[in-house]
């Protein structure tokens, strides 16, 4: 190896030669998450990044003023939420980021806040929901607030009602994922209040919901949310074997989520192909249960996941971590009871100290299943 001064000694004696960068030029070798599998590098093009970021600014329409806004950034710049819609799009209009190095710190995190005159915050659900279990952070000034955008999981309601009423504004949610530089859908910002969905496709953007045999499905019928878009990458870094898979005969991107679409052609996310459950046939969203459960006052956190059952083929099975010590099992399934289908009721709840998460505060259920 190279000790770095003389690296910088040996790029002081060269001579700098321009490169001349057009649109197919690769800009990063983003790497997917691996929540779900191996994670795997999505090669994005300088042309996929300016796409989405031109997208990005048309959807936020006149919400950013040129050299005025500031951003809290909690999740790692390496993250392609942070990288494109934090970063690179708050750059483009002269705007600041806040960059949260802890964000684990929540005491920290929110004496930072309070120094600050903020105009956006992105971040995910299990971020949001920490905050507002926090001291302190109700008191905070959230006047210069202008919008709140969520990404990365499911916004759940019990976290956007409770943004609501502490900082005022409401919680927008958007969808995209490494693979589309990220942006897909995002809710309108004029209407930015919770109602399960993840809006609209961005301008010049086609999303298209599959059956298994990558037939359209009709309107109202959950199928795999495929996308076709100038921010859709070209293929996985040195995996013809997984691109062969994850595009369609006519060119859509397969992004491994079930959605289904309202007759006002919004899209809701139902939740990962993969993460479906089977009781005695009938499909069951972790999501679903997931937002039922922390609608309960008692709880701070909870994950879903099926497990196997000789009489029902799976059965749902929930962690969660407590809010209240005194919570029971048969509370939660009461509470339950009063929400959810009678197939869809936790067969089991586990109380947990902590949940697993990736290093952006997604929660793991790959890991909750070994347990």
């Amino acid at each position: 190896h190279t000790g770095f001064k003389k690296m910088l000694a040996e790029g002081a004696r060269s001579t700098f030669k321009p490169v001349t960068l057009g649109h197919e030029d690769v800009a990063f070798l983003q790497y997917t998450g691996g929540t779900t599998g191996l994670s795997k590098g999505a090669t994005l093009s300088h042309g996929n990044i300016i796409a989405n970021l031109m997208q990005m600014r048309a959807w936020m329409g006149g919400h950013l003023v040129e050299g005025e806004d500031l951003v809290v950034t909690a999740l790692p710049l390496y993250h392609v939420f942070a990288l494109t819609v934090n970063c690179l799009l708050f750059l483009s209009v002269g705007g600041k980021n806040v960059l949260i190095t802890n964000p684990r710190d929540m005491p920290g995190f929110v004496k930072e806040l309070s120094k600050h005159r903020f105009t956006a915050f992105t971040g995910v659900n299990t971020l949001f929901n920490g905050l507002l279990n926090t001291p302190g952070f109700a008191e905070i000034d959230f006047s210069s607030l202008k919008f709140t955008v969520g990404g990365g999981a499911a916004v759940q309601q019990a976290v956007a009602t409770k943004w609501r009423e502490i900082t005022g504004r409401g919680l927008t949610e958007g969808y995209g994922l490494s693979e589309t530089s990220p942006g897909v859908c995002f809710g309108p910002l004029h209407q930015p209040d919770w109602n399960g969905t993840i809006g609209l496709p961005l301008p010049s953007t086609d999303v298209s919901l599959r059956d298994d045999d990558h037939q359209p499905v009709p309107v109202g019928v959950p199928g795999e949310l495929c996308v076709k878009g100038p921010q859709v990458m070209r293929g996985y870094w040195n995996k013809p074997e997984e691109n062969a898979k994850v595009f369609t005969p006519d060119g859509y991107l397969k992004t491994g989520d079930v959605a289904v679409m309202s007759e006002s052609g919004y899209f809701k996310i139902v939740d990962r192909k993969k993460d479906m459950i089977l009781v005695s046939g009938f499909n069951v969203y972790p999501n679903e249960i997931e937002d039922v459960v922390a609608r309960h006052p008692g709880v701070l956190e909870c994950a879903c996941i099926g497990i196997p059952d000789a009489k029902t083929g799976e059965a749902v099975k929930v962690f969660v971590v407590k809010k209240d010590a005194a919570l029971t099992v048969e509370a939660l399934r009461e509470h339950c009871k009063e929400l959810l289908t009678g197939y869809k009721v936790p067969k089991l709840f586990e109380f947990i100290e902590a949940l697993p998460k990736s290093n952006v505060g997604k929660i793991l259920r790959k890991e909750l299943r070994g347990k």
